[in-house]
């Protein structure tokens, strides 16, 4: 099976080009905008920039792939909010030209999207839930499921939350790690303990999406943790299991923040559907931590 990969140098880019780079039975298509991150034992490497509709068609029409996982997206909230044209163009306007390259070359299509499509009225959530997105960033990936949904070809969405992990080259931080080097430069943090999530462990995330691809499943897919834990109960189990100070941590209302962008208090997602359908286990916030 030949699998290509957008937004390779991202965290979750760079788990699944290690990942399916390890497979004998898959063939690695990795892409991104600039030269690659993680090493490329097996498979190939394509520069992409997925909001050029010219490299889309090209690199889609020439590598011919069987899948096509999109990784790829402006995920920053805030910085969505500010730079709406931005954030449209890398969100939705680049799913488009996916959605179309898709079309023509007959290649099941699989986007990853978030729980920032609703508005946090109640959780955890199923596939079914109505969404209703506060934020541009919201907006603009529901937008894209949007997109992909109207089309005629094969697809798949898989909707996470809150991951988080560590790779060799990190672009950008996530909460484990934001947590773990504050308190170890002895750096009081404030952590809001009213927003309620099912944080996902990255090696978790690349496994539901290579069992999504494997059993060629279609539809919508919630792949997360099995836990509901607001970012303090994470903060004061990370600072537990490194034997940091837990002191440190300050307990603070989201109102505490003035952001651009309004998060949704509670979501996270019921995985019921990708235990049944497609055998997703994932582990416990207290094992991905052993991992660290």
């Amino acid at each position: 099976m030949k699998i290509l990969v957008t937004g390779s140098n991202g965290l979750l880019g760079q788990k699944l080009v290690e990942l399916i780079s390890s497979r004998p039975d898959h063939h690695l298509i990795a892409t991104a905008k600039t030269k690659l991150i993680p090493a490329l034992p097996r498979g190939a490497f394509h520069l992409l920039d997925i909001t050029n509709p010219a490299q889309v068609d090209e690199i889609i029409g020439k590598t011919k792939p069987d899948v096509v996982i999109n990784t790829a997206a402006m995920t920053q909230v805030d910085q969505c909010e500010t730079e709406r044209e931005k954030c449209w163009k890398a969100n939705v306007e680049a799913v488009q030209y996916l959605v179309e390259a898709c079309q023509t070359n007959h290649v099941h299509l699989v986007h990853v999207s978030t729980d920032f499509i609703f508005d946090g009225s109640h959780g955890p959530l199923d596939e079914h839930e109505k969404p209703n997105p506060l934020s541009y960033y919201g907006e603009s990936k529901l937008a894209a499921e949007l997109v992909i949904q109207k089309s005629v070809l094969d697809w798949a969405i898989l909707r996470t939350v809150l991951v988080y992990g560590v790779t060799q080259d990190m672009a950008r931080s996530n909460i484990v790690l934001w947590v773990k080097k504050s308190l170890e430069d002895g750096k009081t943090i404030n952590v809001v303990n009213d927003q309620w999530r099912t944080p996902t462990y990255i090696e978790d995330l690349v496994k539901g999406i290579l069992l999504l691809i494997n059993k060629k499943a279609a539809g919508i897919f919630n792949i997360a943790g099995k836990e509901s834990l607001t970012p303090y109960d994470m903060a004061l189990a990370t600072a537990a299991h490194f034997k940091l100070d837990g002191s440190l941590v300050e307990k603070v209302s989201h109102e505490t923040f003035s952001q651009p962008a309004q998060r949704p208090l509670k979501t996270g997602f019921v995985i019921t559907k990708a235990i049944a359908d497609l055998g997703y286990e994932p582990i416990s916030f207290a094992e991905a931590l052993q991992n660290f």
